[in-house]
């Protein structure tokens, strides 16, 4: 990997943001962040705990309480959420590097993230202006009336797999609803919080309206998470630490939205164009190694088009290999870390013990000829069972379980057998099918002839052990508002 450096022209330093300013962590710890394509050390951050989030939730809060942010005018908080949008769009090819720097991404899929950062934003900037209560005709002599009030200071903690999206996605929302913000980013992949915190006060955001505090989830997360002072829990993550941080705000009775773990079928009928079922189900798995909470990683096929689609899919994972995540031509990353790589061989091994038939990968990739960085070959196991480990729990990486079926509704029972429930797909040429899976699936998202398409303004969000609250599109104000009803007397 040539020149795999952070890029010199960042503009944010590799230290706390708090109160607009850069600080080192309290208690003067570091730790390192890895480039997962190679296992280098990429650099060294501060080490935030709960001093250093009391020290931000007390800027928040004194930022929240002097109204000059949730008083200013809605069309200048959304002038400024446009100008953070201009700033990231303007250093996209920066931000695109260190992300695919820190996070491992091929860089064609890094772009595509920035450019959703970047619309995201964009569409909350626009909502601004458009947040307001309503007039209720009630009894008596009475005039009545909402108004729709931020919630005060978020906490926001976002996982690894697309650092700077997620980031984004929470305070792009709260910050248009008048919030202020902590941010919490995963100790794996800091760098673009910290990029975007630099971003937010060129923009022109006031001091303490949102602050960044690297560090570790055992201890910031934590801390974040337990503050009394800190109105509303953003998380992104897995399902076991959803259910933690859900006890652990329970005391101070928190707002909390959770989008969480998936297992996420994708279901090819009969009828379906198998060609492009194919590649749908390979973008499916394969899309950021296959770090993502909706990956479709239980692949149910229709035992008439099972073997044709198998062969494609085989035929295109023996293809894939490693190469320089900076490198336009690269369609296949590295997984995040070496735990991440030991946990998903686990799985490999798991189903290989329960009689799964591997037919493709399994192993680990060399990377430019060495056992170097986080890679595995792309994996498909054929001949899965619905008890099987790999077809219950998430697995987080680039492993395929393929299950077949004999009808629709074993298709049905197969998809929905499951203790997760964000997302889904369906291929098929029947419109009423299409519609019938749409209905009875239990999943926030489903996909009909395509798999992880998305956008700003459409909600996004789990059944089940998936989570709950809805982030993007016009429900996500709803996780970063509250509603106060006033009562005037006329007579």
């Amino acid at each position: 990997m040539e020149n795999a450096t952070i890029p010199v022209d960042r503009t944010a330093q590799d230290r706390l943001f708090i109160n607009g300013e850069w600080s080192e962590a309290a208690n003067g710890k570091r730790f390192e962040t890895l480039n997962p394509a190679t296992g280098e050390v990429l650099a060294e951050v501060a080490e935030g705990d709960a001093a250093d989030i009391d020290s931000a939730v007390s800027a928040a809060r004194a930022a929240f309480r002097t109204d000059t942010w949730r008083r200013m005018d809605a069309a200048d908080r959304g002038a400024l959420l446009w100008r953070m949008a201009d700033i990231i769009e303007q250093r996209a090819d920066v931000l695109a590097r260190i992300e695919v720097l820190d996070n491992g991404k091929p860089i064609r899929e890094a772009k595509i993230d920035i450019r959703q950062s970047i619309d995201a934003l964009r569409y909350y900037a626009g909502w601004t202006t458009k947040l307001h209560g309503a007039t209720i005709p009630v009894r008596g002599n009475l005039l009545n009336y909402t108004l729709r009030e931020p919630v005060g200071v978020v906490g926001a903690i976002i996982p690894w797999n697309f650092p700077l999206l997620m980031a984004v996605w929470k305070i792009a929302p709260a910050l248009a609803c008048g919030n202020t913000i902590v941010l919490k980013p995963a100790e794996q992949t800091p760098l673009s919080a910290l990029e975007l915190a630099a971003i937010g006060a060129e923009a022109g955001l006031p001091n303490g309206v949102f602050n960044v505090v690297t560090g570790f989830g055992e201890t910031a997360g934590a801390a974040l998470v337990a503050h009394p002072d800190v109105d509303k829990i953003a998380f992104t993550g897995s399902t076991a630490v959803g259910r933690i941080i859900m006890r652990a705000a329970a005391g101070s009775l928190k707002k909390i939205s959770l989008e969480l773990g998936g297992k996420s079928p994708n279901i090819v009928l009969a009828d379906a164009d198998v060609g492009a079922a194919a590649r749908g189900a390979f973008s499916a798995i394969f899309y950021n190694t296959g770090q993502c909470c909706t990956a479709g990683s239980r692949l149910l096929v229709h035992e008439s088009v099972r073997d044709e689609l198998l062969s494609g899919l085989v035929d295109r994972a023996g293809k894939m290999q490693p190469g320089d995540p900076l490198d336009s031509k690269t369609r296949f990353g590295p997984l995040i870390s070496q735990e991440q790589l030991d946990r998903v061989l686990g799985y490999v091994e798991k189903g290989r013990a329960e009689g799964a038939q591997l037919v493709a990968g399994g192993s680990r990739a060399q990377y430019e000829g060495e056992d170097r960085g986080f890679w595995l070959q792309p994996t498909v196991f054929d001949g899965v069972q619905p008890d099987h480990v790999i077809a219950k729990e998430e697995i987080f990486g680039p492993v395929l379980s393929v299950l077949s079926f004999s009808d629709e509704d074993e298709a049905l029972a197969l998809a929905n057998a499951s203790e997760y429930g964000l997302a889904a797909g369906v291929w098929t040429q029947d419109v009423k099918k299409a519609h019938r899976f749409a209905r009875d699936l239990e999943a926030g998202t489903v996909w009909i002839n395509t798999y992880h398409p998305g956008d700003a303004a459409s909600p996004f969000g789990g059944y089940k052990q998936s989570g709950f609250g809805r982030e993007l599109g016009e429900y996500s104000l709803d996780l970063y508002t509250q509603i106060k009803s006033v009562w005037v007397d006329l007579n």
